[in-house]
């Protein structure tokens, strides 16, 4: 790269740190995600797990929406959407008051968290990680 070509495109070429992981290796590795839809929109993934184990963790759905860096108002979408696909609330929530509001999963929200856990974990063992994937430049 020259100094002329413009500072996006030299971005590109690895100075920017990876989108996927925070421990970049060098060369090709195969990756996988999951996630479960319903109806074709998105029930649960790994961000929505996250968010209703922090939930679960520290009582708040203001709290748990901080710890990730998400609005409120998008914590409080998520966890409407998960509890309208979901065959029962995953989610309740107290109103607040003098002590704040409080949230708690559900039984529903405890076995939606470990059967999506089961599948990754699955999904995991069908991975050849972390030995590269074997690509050779031409």
């Amino acid at each position: 790269m020259t100094a002329q070509e413009p500072e996006a495109i030299q971005n590109r070429a690895g100075n920017k740190p990876s989108r996927f992981g925070r421990h970049p290796q060098e060369g090709y590795h195969v990756q996988a995600s999951i996630w479960i839809e319903k109806d074709g929109e998105l029930y649960l993934g790994g961000g929505r797990i996250m968010l209703l184990e922090r939930i679960e963790k520290l009582g708040s759905i203001a709290a748990a929406a901080r710890s990730m860096n998400l609005t409120y108002n998008n914590a409080w979408l998520w966890i409407n959407s998960m509890n309208q696909l979901a065959p029962s609330p995953l989610v309740e929530r107290t109103a607040g008051g003098t002590g704040g509001g409080h949230a708690r999963l559900t039984e529903e929200g405890h076995n939606a968290i470990a059967q999506f856990h089961k599948l990754r974990a699955k999904l995991q063992s069908l991975v050849p990680s972390p030995h590269p994937y074997p690509i050779k430049p031409r």
